[in-house]
This record gives structure tokens, sequence and C-alpha cells, in this order.
């Protein structure tokens, strides 16, 4: 009995043993299942946060690439034309349809594609009379100036009506005489050359005959209520001399300036002056033995584009100097091979131009950027070939004496270079090269500044002035509350500036902007005099405390001595705003920010010292906490050890504590200062947006990020400013991406080096 009971139990024994293998095999399944599933997770996660950022980064690089694309001009046909010898040619703004004005007075339209004739205009020309040239008075509105044999001046307005008769655009050429179909009697004799200018009140012309005899006559533009039009009103005409053979006469658009100009190089300025031209300078525009083969204006009519015989295109505009008078300047100089320039072809709406040569050979060049974007050998370029480009730029006409080559041309982003966005670049009407960045402006002959230069200066200064604030306060603070605080102060101190993280940085930006800047700038002196007193307060009150009988000091418990700064800061901060008012009158005559401009140093009431302080606050919880945990994680027994070694507490902290913690410190650096470089809106809010480039602590900025915010909406898609502020995207990702590698090599060498306490 005792052995079938004994053998019961080992069954039973081993029944069990088999149940709790079993049951612990499955628990150990499970945690295999469980530990694969998060491994695989965990690495797909990151490896989809890797794939994402590489997404961005090429990207923007797919946006940002055409900018650097070399142009482009593709043949598409040509056509027989009636031979002629136009004296001008030209297209609407879609390139559909093109136009020719005869030396006869016929004004044919055709269309541009295919050369078939739409219609067949004249001129209303005497029996006698010839065209002897035709210019742009006024390009974007078509307003021909005609000068005739008989010293007349015809003014016809070329018209292109757009209608969409079945969804198809339709363009129906034709022409008006908004002063009258009599023209100008200008001169006695036949009108050699000519050169016009209309702007909104005045109209002025300047005409040469064959005897080099020039003349000026300036208009007042007057709306005439019996003809429903508009009338010319003389306002002034005299004679202009010059001692040179006259080649070129140029007049800029807006009717100030007129340049005469020699084959050899010999120009004469005069710049209008109330209704009088009176001279200006005498300059030779090329060296002794070189000669200009041809003088064309720029779009806008600031700069003059030189060609000569030597294969270059130099680029001159006025600059006021010392004497506060306007000289011209040579600016910049394009090399084109070593043939002749036979013409230059400005844009119509850009800064950019084209140039022919003897050898034939097309290049197309932009000032601004200083870049050549084309160099091509065309064969249809041979003879007294002309060129003839539409408003938009996308299409170009070859013509010749009775055969006319359609191309198309892709030139979306000339005025973009390395130079234009890094360099300084000599601007149109500014004194001298600058770094600038202004992107958009109310009229047509704008010329964009891109240069982000002082974007990239202004997202620095931001950020320096911001970390310059939040820093000693962010580290310090961590410090005392990881190391020195009470562990009940601590479970509330901590949490509590770790909220200030989740207020939204749009009230900060909109606090500081409405509320802080205006209070700083009635209070300037006061501001200035918190940020001495209050650090030597602190450290005084400190002292104090230490000298103080430990009958006193005893009845703090250690750890809570912080709680007895806050009426001190509080005390500080009233004092000083109390004091501000008569401070300033006594030491800046009542007027500290006039006092400032006095000695040279402007203020901005949104400037960077109102960034630093609100861009400030929304760093410091991030640097705080993240500092806060790497010096509370530091082992006890480390400072256990020194303390019992004889070390201080101080020593402890410096020695030890902080050398140990400095990875995860300067982890909470870098983050922070990652927020500070991206953030947006407080920079937005708070500063006068400003592009500049100014250490000043009492001017704005702008930063790369606020700029994409304010400007993407605005931006053409596909446009050079579109691609601008991609490119400035592109310049933040990598500046971050770069300062973040070089700072986990930094972090990495601390971890190494004090990994072994």
């Amino acid at each position: 009995m005792n052995d079938l009971s004994n053998d019961y139990e080992a069954v039973k024994d081993r029944v069990r043993e088999l149940l709790d293998k079993q049951t612990e095999g499955g628990h150990h399944t499970l945690r295999r299942i469980k530990d694969v599933l998060a491994r695989h997770s965990i690495a797909i996660g990151g490896v989809s946060v890797i794939v994402a950022v590489v997404m961005i980064f090429f990207y923007l690089l797919y946006v940002v690439f055409p900018i650097f694309r070399s142009a482009e001009v593709l043949p598409q046909q040509s056509y027989q034309v009636e031979a002629s010898q136009p004296l001008l040619w030209g297209m609407e703004e879609y390139g559909e349809v093109a136009f020719r004005i005869e030396a006869d007075g016929q004004l044919n339209y055709y269309y541009a594609q295919t050369g078939e004739a739409i219609s067949q205009l004249s001129l209303p020309l005497e029996d006698d009379e010839q065209v002897t040239q035709a210019v742009f008075a006024h390009r974007e509105e078509s307003l021909v100036a005609v000068a005739l044999s008989s010293g007349r001046v015809l003014m016809p307005k070329l018209t292109f009506s757009i209608s969409y008769p079945n969804d198809v655009r339709t363009i129906t050429p034709g022409i008006e005489y908004p002063f009258g179909e009599d023209g100008l009697q200008l001169m006695d004799s036949s009108i050699e050359s000519i050169a016009a200018a209309k702007s909104e009140e005045y109209f002025s012309i300047v005409t040469s005959d064959a005897e080099q005899n020039i003349a000026f006559q300036r208009f007042e533009l007057q709306e005439s209520f019996l003809t429903d039009g508009v009338q010319l009103e003389l306002l002034s005409e005299q004679a202009l001399q010059g001692d040179f053979a006259i080649k070129y006469l140029l007049h800029d658009p807006t009717g100030h300036w007129v340049y005469l100009i020699g084959v050899s190089g010999e120009l004469q300025s005069y710049w209008l002056e109330g209704d009088e031209l009176i001279p200006n300078e005498r300059l030779s525009l090329v060296a002794n033995t070189e000669q200009v083969t041809d003088v064309k204006l720029l779009l806008g009519g600031i700069s003059l584009l030189v060609g000569d015989n030597t294969g270059k295109v130099s680029q001159w505009f006025p600059v006021r100097d010392d004497n506060n008078t306007y000289r011209l300047n040579l600016i910049r100089s394009f090399e084109f091979g070593d043939a002749d320039i036979k013409t230059i072809i400005p844009e119509i709406r850009r800064k950019g131009f084209y140039v022919i040569d003897a050898e034939n050979n097309l290049g197309i060049f932009y000032t601004t950027s200083h870049r050549e974007v084309l160099s091509e050998n065309i064969a249809e370029l041979s003879g007294e070939s002309r060129l003839i480009l539409n408003p938009r730029t996308n299409r170009m006409l070859i013509a010749s004496a009775d055969k006319v080559h359609v191309w198309s041309i892709e030139n979306e982003h000339p005025d973009l270079s390395w130079s234009a966005l890094w360099s300084k670049v000599w601007y149109e009407s500014y004194p001298e090269p600058q770094y600038t960045w202004q992107s958009s402006a109310s009229t047509t002959d704008f010329e964009a500044k891109f240069s982000l230069v002082p974007l990239s200066f202004g997202t620095l200064k931001a950020a320096f002035y911001a970390m310059l604030f939040a820093m000693p306060l962010a580290i310090c603070g961590a410090i005392f509350t990881a190391y020195f605080m009470a562990p009940k102060m601590r479970s509330s101190v901590k949490p509590a500036i770790e909220i200030m993280e989740a207020l939204p940085t749009v009230i900060l930006g909109f606090l500081a902007g409405l509320w802080l800047a205006p209070v700083m700038e009635e209070n300037l002196p006061g501001v200035f005099m918190i940020l001495i007193l209050m650090p030597l307060a602190i450290v005084g009150f400190g002292l104090i405390w230490h000298f103080l009988p430990s009958s006193v000091t005893s009845r703090i418990p250690d750890g809570w001595q912080a709680a007895l700064l806050v009426p001190v800061v509080i005390l500080i901060a009233w004092g000083c705003f109390a004091i501000s008012y008569p401070m300033e009158k006594v030491l800046f005559d009542g007027n500290m920010r006039v006092w400032l401009e006095s000695i040279g140093i402007t203020y901005d009431q949104r400037n960077s010292l109102v960034v630093g302080i609100a861009m400030g606050f929304a760093v410091i919880p991030t640097i705080f906490s993240i500092a806060e945990d790497a010096i509370f994680s530091v082992p006890k027994h480390l400072s256990n050890g020194s303390l019992a070694l004889g070390a201080s507490p101080w020593q402890t902290l410096v020695r030890v504590v902080l050398p140990t913690a400095s990875p995860g410190i300067f982890s909470a650096v870098m983050i922070g200062l990652g927020r500070a470089v991206g953030e947006t809106m407080i920079v937005l809010m708070a500063t006068g947006n400003t592009p500049i480039m100014e250490a000043n602590i009492f001017e704005g900025m702008r930063t790369l990020s606020a700029n994409i915010a304010v400007e993407m909406p605005e931006s053409e898609v596909g446009s050079s400013h579109y691609r601008v502020l991609f490119l400035a995207g592109f310049v933040l990702f990598v500046f971050t991406f770069v300062f973040n590698t070089l700072a986990e090599n930094v972090r990495h060498r601390l971890r190494r080096k004090y990994g072994s306490l």
C-alpha cells in the first residue's frame, strides 16, 4: 500500500513538474515574441525617421536644383517673309502675334509661329514722308515714337485685345493714337535718331538730324474733355550740343537722363532739373584702343549696357558721390569671346540681356547675378539678323531680310547665382555693394535682391541673444534644483517650469510684441538696471545669508533657501522700474532712446533685446528639464564618496557632478539652440522683421524661418522667389544637421571621458 502511495505521489509530482515547465515555456515564448516585436517596431520606427529626413532633404534639393540650370534655346520652325528692312520688330506678351514697322509706314501684324499675315495697317504719312526710325516710348503700353523724314513724330499705340471665343484665346491686334494722328512737328529736317520716354504725367522726346543738331522737348500730359483723350502741353524745349560725332542717342524711361555717345566711347550726359536739361558729366566708356559697337538701356533705364569690339559688355549706372552729384560708375563687365559685339537686346521685364557677336554667337546674361546663363553658336544669326523677344521671354524670333526662325527659350532663373545669394552685390541706385534681401516691389522694373546673408545673420543673431538670456538661467536653475533643492520643493518647481514649455509660441510672440516691447521702451533704464543689479542682488543676498548667525539660518530647512529669493527678485524689479524715469531724466535728459540715436545707435521698439527675452523664456524649459535630469541622474555614490573624502558640496558639484552630467547638459544646450534657430512666431511678432545686417541689440532682424513664413504664401509657385525660399529652408536644414552632428560628436567625447566615473 505504501508503495502504491509513493508511486502515486511520484507520478503526481512528475505531472506537476511537466505542467510547470509547459507554463514556464509559454511565458518564455510570449516574452520572446514581445521582444522580437518591440525590437523590430523600434527598428522600423528609427528607419522610418531616417527615411523621412532623407526624403525631406532630397525634396528640398528637387525644388532648389532648377535654380542652377543653364538656359536653353530650342529651334521650332522657320518660314519665309516678304523681303524688307523693318525699322522696328516686336511681339506681344504671349509671343503669338508679331509686328514690324516698315520704312514706308506699313504696320504688319502676323502670327509669330507661322508667319501668316493677320492685318496690314498704314501710319498716317504724307506722300513724301518716310519713316526714319521707330522706338518704344513706353514698352509696357506698346507706345511707339515714329520719326519721319519731314521732322514730324507720330506716337501710335499698338493694341492687342484678348478674347476667348469657344474658350480659345484669340488676340486681335490694332492701333490707336492717344495724342492724335497729326503727331508733333519737332524739327525742320529729317530726323535721324529719336529717343522718347513717357511717365504718368510727362512725355519727353530727344531727336537729332544728320547735322548733329539735337533737340529736347518736354510735355505735360493733360486730359482733354473735348476729345476724350490726352493732350500734350509743351513745358520746355532746348537744343543740346555735342562736340563729337554722336552715334547713340538714349533717353531713360523716367525722362530724367539723356545720353549722347560716340563711336569711340565718348559720353555726354544730361540731367533733368526742373524742366530743363543741364550737362552732368563727360567721360569715356571704353579704353583708347577700343570702340563702342552697341549701347542699350537696361530695363528701368538706370543702367547702360555698352558693347565694344573686344567682345566685352560693361554695365554702368549713376551713383551719388560725396558732392551729392550722380556720376556714372563701371559696375561689372561680361566677357563674351573675342569677336565684336554686334547687338545687345535687353529683356523687357527682367534685368537680363541677350548678346550677338560677329561670329554668330548668342549669349544670355543677367546683370544682378553677374551670370552668363547661355553661350551658343547659332547659324541662323548670319548677316544682319535681328533678334526679337516677347515680354515673357519664352519665345525668340531670329529675323533676316526674308526669313524668320522661331525658337523657344527656357530661362526661368537667370537672376540667381552663388554671388547673388552669398556675396555683396552692387544693385542699381545703391551707393555701394551690399547684402540685401528685397524680393518684391510695386514697380515692374524692380531689381530683385535675394541675398541670404542678412537672413542667416538674423537667424544667428536671434539664437545668440536667446541663448545668452536662457543658458545661465536654465543651467544654474537646473543645478540648484537637482543638487541643492529640497525634494518636496523640487517636486513643485520642476513640473511648473516644464509646463512653461507647453505655452504656444504665438502667445509669447504676441505678449512680446504688444506688451513687453512698449514696456521696455518706456522703462529702458530700468531694464538695464535689472540686468545689472539683479545678479548682484542675488549674490549679495547669498553672502548676507552666509554670514548670518546659525540661530537665524537654522530656521530655514536645507534646500528651501531659494524661496527667500522670491521677494528679493520682486523687490529689485519693482525698484528698478520705480527709479527708471528719474534716472532717465537725470542721465539722458528725459529720453534714453533719443540719447542713443544722438550717439549713432538707432533704436527700434521691437528689437533683439525683446526677442532675446521672449525667445529665452521659450527655450528655458527645454534646457532646464534635460539638464536637471542629467544632473539629478548622477549616481549618489559618486557625490557621497566625494563628500566622505572631505570635499565640500561645491567642490563635489564642480569636480564630480558637473563633469559626469556634462554630456546631458551639452545635449540640453544643443536642443535649446536648435529650437532657438528654428523659432518662427516669436521672431515674426517681436521684431521689426527687417532683413538687415546690424549687430546693434536695439535693432530687429529677420530669420530664415520667419522669412519663409512671411513670404511663402505670396510667392508664385515655381518662380525664383519660391525656389529661393525653399533654398532658405534647405540652408536651415543643412545648418541644423551639421551643427547637431558636431554636437553629437562632442557629446560622445564627453561621455567617453567622464563615463568611467
